[in-house]
């Protein structure tokens, strides 16, 4: 295996740079005075990390990189490393600092039994003269970076479209977050390394990846291996990502953690996204379009092999829902709508926002899978959250603590049971001088529903008897209704699963309507 950017080589051009700064790699990477990068150097990096406090590297913005407001900071284009000698499938572009992203991130890259630190140089980066003056980027150039300047991350390109374009499949930038994206799709939905005290109500810690190793593919491969370090005050750890793009772009995962004190809110897998409004609620809401979310649901494959759908919501005050299991078999964000008709948005494009899906790998044993909705006014704020919560606190081992799983950027997430789908959640108000609403759920099934189909619906623990069943046009979907008073109730919980004479006909839906 050859890294292509060392001399004699240079840095393959980004195809969406505009200037092209010549740069030899070699002066760029650097040969490591750290360690291999290997998986089992990290862990033992994390382990003797874990027992000292936290050493978090902090930057601060100077320059042409300071002040930044977005359409600058995407006015900068990186250079691109080619990841393969001669005809690179894979190129990695590391990204640059400013706006909310200042704090430095150590890269570096393996190359069989070599490992080479990416050196922090403004030079690889080319800025759009509609945004930027010239002689100002050749003088900042020309004088020597700060120490506290370094790369905010970096993204990953390959054939993912069009075998002669290479697309973005993968970024991971600011604290632990990373995105993906499958063929044809858009990025939406983010996931994490990790989650602590989430919506607790002394704040959140963000743990944050500061330092990836990312390892060259073999030849003709588009399968890439990074590593990462993850550390914050109260945890460190070390990550293994096996990124594979296409139809689905898979991301087999490996950590091991190293908590410094016991942590009971911890949240393992997390995946983070935006829910503003549907057809389900639009009080407040003034706007062209019917609906505007990145995902629709919580999906969830018990370790009993439950199917369970949760619609999801932008309340009106944080709501925490839990959802007990053991040994999950898969979880994740599903974005289930995928025509333009649903949204009417040209631009955004939310039909095209991928699902993300976890699915565990061995066993987790006995935990939660949570789900965070947090209130939101724009759809510019990600206020839905959902990871897994083991059952006790992970604290203080030398051995760590393991977690394996695979991270899945789809369309439609890897469960084929031959089951209805709730696809689509309306509700409005029956009357204006009541607390009665009116629920319309559709169902939908690509293979025939048997004859006989009836349901059970619940409301808080007690049966709804008024649900009326009406096959659609469509010939595939079956829709559920019924009135029902919340009262005084500032929660109400409704449960819904379509029956046939053999069992479940349905997933089962869930909904939490919380009062205005």
């Amino acid at each position: 295996m050859v890294l292509a950017g060392l001399a004699p080589h240079v840095f393959g051009v980004s195809a969406h740079a505009q200037t092209t700064p010549s740069v030899a790699a070699g002066s760029i990477l650097v040969p490591t005075e750290g360690i291999s990068g290997s998986f089992e150097s990290l862990v033992k990096l994390a382990s003797d990390r874990s027992k000292n406090d936290a050493d978090l590297p902090t930057g601060k913005l100077s320059g042409i990189f300071d002040g930044l407001n977005s359409d600058q900071y995407r006015a900068i284009r990186p250079e691109s490393l080619r990841l393969q000698a001669d005809n690179a499938t894979v190129l990695l572009d590391a990204l640059p600092p400013g706006t909310v992203f200042s704090n430095p991130v150590k890269l570096s890259v393996i190359d069989g039994d070599q490992t080479f630190d990416v050196r922090f140089d403004p030079a690889i980066f080319s800025f759009d003269p509609r945004y930027f003056d010239p002689e100002q980027v050749a003088q900042f150039r020309d004088e020597s970076a700060s120490d506290t300047l370094g790369y905010s991350g970096f993204r990953l390109r390959a054939p993912l479209n069009r075998p002669d374009e290479l697309d973005e499949f993968i970024v991971f930038q600011g604290a632990s977050y990373f995105r993906g994206v499958a063929r044809g799709m858009v990025y939406g939905l983010s996931a994490r390394g990790l989650a602590i005290d989430t919506a607790a109500p002394e704040g959140e810690e963000f743990p944050r990846f500061i330092q990836f190793w990312i390892e060259a593919p073999e030849p003709n491969s588009q399968t890439v291996v990074v590593r990462a370090l993850l550390e914050s005050r109260s945890c460190t750890g070390a990550f293994q990502f096996e990124i594979s793009p296409g139809e689905t772009t898979v991301m087999q995962t490996r950590c091991k953690l190293f908590p410094r004190r016991d942590i009971d809110q911890i949240g393992i897998a997390p995946l983070t996204s935006m829910f503003f409004f549907g057809p389900s609620r639009r009080a407040g809401v003034d706007d062209f379009r019917d609906a505007v979310h990145d995902s629709s649901g919580l999906q969830m494959v018990t370790g009993d092999g439950r199917r369970i759908w949760r619609s999801l919501a932008n309340p009106t005050t944080l709501q925490v829902s839990a959802f007990a299991d053991e040994n999950p078999k898969g979880f994740g964000l599903s974005q289930r709508q995928r025509d333009f008709e649903y949204y009417q948005d040209a631009e955004a494009r939310y039909e095209k926002r991928p699902s993300g899906w976890v699915e565990p790998i061995g066993s987790w044993g006995r935990g939660s899978v949570l789900l965070v909705e947090i209130p939101v006014k724009t759809e510019f704020n990600d206020n839905i959250v959902a990871f897994w919560r083991p059952e006790k606190p992970l604290g203080p081992s030398e051995e760590g603590h393991e977690f394996n799983y695979r991270v899945h950027w789809c369309a439609t997430p890897p469960d084929t049971a031959p089951l209805g789908r709730a696809y689509a959640l309306r509700s409005g108000a029956l009357d204006k001088n009541s607390n009665n609403r009116i629920l319309v759920i559709d169902f939908r099934k690509e293979m025939a529903w048997v004859e006989g189909i009836t349901v059970q619906a619940w409301a808080n623990g007690q049966p709804v008897e008024n649900v009326r069943l009406r096959r659609l046009p469509d010939g595939k979907s079956i829709r559920a209704s019924f009135a029902y008073d919340v009262g005084d109730a500032s929660v109400t919980e409704f449960e819904m699963t379509l029956m046939g004479p053999e069992g479940p006909e349905s997933e089962t839906w869930l909904y939490r309507l919380a009062r205005s």
